[in-house]
């Protein structure tokens, strides 16, 4: 795993995006749970981050895509279609992701 940030770094309902490995991955803080995804839309691949989250949704804020963000599957329009998600670890050192998952 991967220290990425300082613990309490992302405040809830948040989310931030980071760069590993020449991946770009968005983390995100549900209720003091977090969750990783690919950040990048399926749709034209236009970044998610900055998208409004509702309760374990967040919605792209180029066209308005949905994702489930415990579980990357794209909610509307196609069907099989998920970003990968990413183990991630809430510590008293700090948020660690692994991109091996």
């Amino acid at each position: 795993m991967i220290k990425i940030a300082e613990r309490n770094s992302i405040k809830n309902g948040q989310s931030k995006q980071f760069e590993i490995n020449n991946k770009k991955i968005t983390v995100f803080n549900i209720e003091e749970n977090y969750y990783a995804l690919d950040s990048l839309c399926v749709h034209q691949d236009r970044p998610i981050t900055n998208g409004k989250i509702t309760n374990n949704i967040i919605e792209c804020p180029s066209h308005s895509w949905h994702y489930d963000i415990k579980t990357g599957k794209l909610l509307d329009y196609l069907n099989n279609i998920k970003l990968t998600t990413y183990n991630v670890k809430n510590t008293k050192n700090g948020i660690y992701i692994d991109i091996e998952a």
